[in-house]
């Protein structure tokens, strides 16, 4: 018998599969059976009300899909009262994901979420940061220990920070956000890219400028996580390209605790079970008892010559 469980701080999940925030609604149990994952990430809410960015919000490259949503938001309240009790018939543990533009509606909108029917709320510190001329909280690591530091002032709850891989240093932020009270941190989001149709000669995003996201980022997404593996006591929840069951176990061997996968549920609805049937194959086909066996357990066959912690290329 395989166990397939993971602890993040003190929440126990059977599997370590989840979605990415964004990525997920209730629909997809037309599709898949949400009893089947470790646990349930919603999609990032504001505590304003939000339109998104302009259309077109989503395009396809090659390797992936950028996308220039915005988070869209009908605020906390329709939050709380109609998306979160959808989920509530589900054994699957529910994590909130929030976003806000100061440092002050960051702790003041995961207080108020945290008094719903989740067990984690997850800080999306990439969105925009008013107090600091609109760059991401999560740029700076002055930035991030404040907003976290904020948060923690007002609860306790369980708090995983979501970082963003287009910080110059993410194992500065990642240990800011430990200090400051994490209690796991999520690495990472999309990278900030750019794509131009030819023959209009216009971007093919209306916001210019977007995420890119698919399996063009893994290694970058891998790099990053056993970068911060190293450098943080606290768990790591991997995200970034995963598509397949192997892409799960690669990340692990990184040093993830747990994997959110995004684009490749646009693709194939049910890739999160498919991913979670193939570690246990893969567990029993190595005669893997627990996946703390696995978690970055990659082995180098030569040291290397650089500082894992701090380089950013070789």
């Amino acid at each position: 018998m395989v166990n397939l469980s993971t602890n993040i701080g003190n929440i126990r999940l059977q599997n370590p599969v989840m979605p990415a925030s964004g990525c997920f609604s209730i629909e997809y149990a037309q599709a898949m059976d949400i009893n089947r994952l470790g646990a349930v990430v919603l999609k990032s809410v504001s505590p304003v009300i939000r339109d998104g960015n302009p259309t077109p919000r989503v395009c396809e490259v090659r390797g992936g899909m950028m996308n220039s949503i915005g988070i869209p938001s009908k605020g906390i309240d329709y939050y709380k009262n109609k998306v979160i009790p959808e989920f509530g018939h589900y054994t699957t543990p529910i994590v909130a994901s929030v976003s806000a533009h100061t440092a002050e509606s960051f702790s003041k909108a995961v207080k108020d979420i945290s008094e719903t029917a989740i067990v984690a709320v997850e800080a999306n510190i990439s969105c925009p940061n008013l107090e600091n001329d609109g760059m991401a909280f999560a740029m700076s690591a002055d930035s991030t220990y404040k907003v976290v530091k904020e948060i923690r002032k007002n609860s306790d709850f369980p708090l995983w920070v979501k970082l963003t891989p287009n910080a110059a240093n993410v194992v500065d932020i990642a240990r800011a956000a430990e200090e400051a009270g994490a209690d796991a941190i999520v690495m990472g989001n999309t990278i900030l890219s750019m794509a131009i149709d030819i023959h209009s000669r216009k971007p093919k995003l209306g916001n210019v400028m977007g995420g890119l996201s698919g399996p063009a980022v893994k290694p970058i997404a891998i790099r990053m996580v056993h970068q911060c593996y190293k450098a943080v006591n606290i768990p790591i929840i991997g995200c970034g390209g995963i598509t397949t069951g192997e892409d799960v176990i690669e990340f692990l061997l990184a040093g993830a605790t747990a994997v959110q996968i995004g684009t490749a549920s646009f693709l194939n609805p049910n890739a999160m079970v498919e991913a979670i049937d193939y570690i246990e194959q893969y567990c029993l086909q190595y005669n893997i008892k627990s996946l703390n066996e696995l978690v970055g357990q990659v082995e180098y066959e030569t040291t290397p010559v650089n500082d894992l912690k701090n380089v950013i290329s070789s």
